[in-house]
């Protein structure tokens, strides 16, 4: 099983020496990632902010939880993506996605297709930009992007390019990260396009069961390589989590019993949630851990703990 590791994600901060700050104390705190999302609502430009965090740390791993596909062309991306390698000396993590959020596309205007075909386009971007990072170049005549001989300077620092996550929670996506992907981060259905009910219905263990398996029948042969992040949305360091679990179950539409064993979830003492992490990793896979700001010093004991275990 892969060691424990744990990861902050992070839309903004008050001011620039508040984001290195926070960059720091994530560090401090034993995470070893610092995860920035790509959404248009009230955020940073992921890529700056990834590079300020990556320049106030020594240690801190700095990623994209994802980039949203339609928003960039592969080739100016992988540059992006080879430069922010280079100038992090090989502690970025390239996290790509198909888009889901309808509110990024209306208020952008960029055309919102179809989930297949978005998926198509990211397998066609995936291509190029593999290509530049491994041999140079890359040419194409895709069935969405047409590029010739383009060229894959900087070359990255980390051999074959910075690893590459994809998360997702339907098939077809997780077909392709377990064809592509280094580290597979497992999600409730994004298909609603917002986050609501469908998304906590989507969360039960047995959906997340058939995720992990999609996405390993995928990969193949290289099934025992892939890296399996889990993405949380409730955690609590509390002493009285089956009373909260009784609490939020409705909020959720799940039973108290769902809700405890739906992998989103992490409540309980810093014991308690340890075993679950512990459980979920022997069961499902699942050694690395998301989190937010908000429960970034309760969980510090946890990953205490279990950090590189």
């Amino acid at each position: 099983m892969a060691p424990f590791r744990f990861a902050l994600q992070l839309s903004n901060a008050a001011s620039p020496d508040a984001w290195k700050a926070m960059a720091r104390k994530t560090e401090d705190l034993g995470y070893s990632t610092l995860y920035v999302p790509d959404h248009l609502d009230d955020q940073w430009a992921p890529m700056i902010a990834l590079a300020v965090a990556a320049e106030a740390t020594t240690t801190l791993k700095v990623g994209t939880l994802v980039l949203d596909n339609d928003f960039r062309h592969p080739v100016v991306l992988a540059k992006e993506a080879a430069t922010l390698d280079v100038v992090t000396g090989g502690r970025f993590e390239f996290g790509l996605g198909a888009g889901w959020m309808t509110t990024d596309y209306a208020q952008s205007g960029i055309v919102m297709e179809p989930a297949s075909v978005r998926i198509a386009k990211m397998a066609e971007s995936l291509e190029i930009m593999r290509s530049m990072w491994t041999t140079g170049r890359a040419t194409l005549a895709g069935e969405y992007y047409t590029v010739t001989e383009a060229l894959g300077t900087p070359t990255p620092v980390t051999a074959g390019g910075p690893p590459i996550v994809i998360g997702g929670g339907s098939k077809r996506i997780l077909t392709l990260a377990g064809q592509h992907a280094d580290i597979v981060s497992i999600v409730p259905s994004l298909a609603a396009g917002v986050i609501g009910p469908d998304m906590a219905t989507g969360a039960v263990i047995e959906k997340y069961t058939d995720r992990v398996a999609w996405a390993k029948e995928a990969a193949g042969e290289r099934a025992d390589q892939l890296e399996f992040q889990c993405w949380t949305a409730v955690v609590q360091v509390v002493p009285n989590a089956a009373e909260l679990f009784e609490t939020l179950a409705p909020a959720f539409g799940l039973t108290p019993a769902q809700l405890a064993a739906a992998p989103i979830a992490l409540v309980g003492t810093t014991g308690e949630i340890a075993e679950t992490l512990q459980k979920r990793r022997e069961e499902l896979g699942f050694s690395y851990i998301v989190v937010h700001e908000a429960e970034m010093e309760a969980l510090a004991p946890v990953i205490a703990e279990l950090a590189g275990t």
